[in-house]
């Protein structure tokens, strides 16, 4: 059996504005990411999945709850254990163009890993870095390139190289491929995909593209307004998903064979709420075509519904 290489442990994280109000971005999750795999993870734009991200790589800190790190709480570790950590946990972000340095040529972009960390000087500095290009997909001959010479998919590449520069063993993927060209999007996933077996990776691959998750993820967990409403294995999401969100998700994937039965379209009601004010009780229910009168006023309780697969939700309670 795998173990957990990531734990989040009812992990907040709130942004106040003003004096008054406060965005309760992610608001209690607990998820357990094993050594390996790739979790999905999808909701609409503010659903928090990217928040979440970012806490558990230390580019934010929680407001409340732990994340747990090979079975160590990253809070309470030395500052080397957690330079260490720093190291071995690295994200890739949405914008190849934004997160990279737009005066630094490629060579050094890719190497700034290396040389904080200490990890190879001189000529190996160098093999290492054509090396890391090769296995993205790149000419070597690149190195004294700067960003803006290159296709939005070429960036990205580099990105990915840059993060594989420090030898991690998890990897936040933060909408990698959603401001790619259509034509692109796919090469990039194949070449995630091929990276996770030759270097040993664990993702956690966030979008909100349904389909583009279920041919990565080996499990998938939804969010909305920073809650998570299921999680299971991807197949299964697919085939039987319990919760009305999910099944709403899902009714607006097109199905790419027409010999298939459709799915019979769910059109929620309205927008998401504000994350300022969300409603009372479940915070889906002001959309759910489901809601029930507990559902104003009592969160649903987090349950495991079947062997691996978790449902937040009030039909479910018995």
């Amino acid at each position: 059996m795998n173990h957990g290489i990531i734990q989040t442990i009812d992990v907040k994280k709130y942004f106040h504005i003003g004096k008054q109000q406060v965005v309760k971005s992610v608001d209690g999750i607990s998820i357990e990411i094993y050594e390996g795999e790739t979790f999905g993870l999808v909701g609409e734009s503010g659903s928090g999945k990217s928040t979440l991200g970012k806490t558990i790589v230390g580019l934010t800190n929680p407001t409340e709850g732990t994340v747990v790190y090979q079975g160590n709480n990253v809070k309470d570790l030395s500052k080397k254990e957690q330079h260490r950590i720093n190291r071995e946990t690295q994200i890739i972000f949405q914008d190849p163009q934004a997160s990279l340095n737009p005066r630094m040529q490629v060579g050094d972009i890719i190497a700034e890993g290396i040389d904080a960390h200490g990890l190879a000087k001189g000529k190996q500095r160098k093999e290492r870095i054509h090396s890391l290009l090769e296995r993205v997909g790149m000419n070597p001959d690149v190195v004294k390139r700067y960003p803006h010479e290159f296709s939005g998919g070429q960036r990205q590449r580099i990105g990915i190289a840059r993060t594989l520069a420090v030898q991690p063993k998890f990897i936040v993927a933060d909408e990698p491929i959603s401001a790619l060209d259509v034509s692109i999007q796919a090469q990039v996933l194949n070449l995630l995909n091929d990276l996770k077996g030759l270097e040993n990776l664990t993702y956690l691959f966030i979008a909100h593209d349904l389909s583009m998750v279920k041919h990565i993820s080996d499990r998938i967990g939804v969010m909305y307004l920073g809650n998570m409403m299921e999680l299971a294995n991807s197949q299964e999401l697919f085939n039987e998903p319990t919760h009305p969100y999910t099944q709403a998700l899902l009714s607006a994937v097109p199905l790419p064979d027409p010999t298939i039965s459709r799915r019979d379209r769910i059109v929620l009601k309205g927008d998401p709420p504000s994350p300022i004010s969300p409603p009372s009780g479940c915070k889906f229910r002001t959309r759910c075509p489901h809601a029930m009168e507990i559902c104003s006023h009592k969160n649903p309780e987090w349950k495991e519904v079947k062997p691996g697969h978790w449902t937040a939700c009030h039909l479910y309670a018995n």
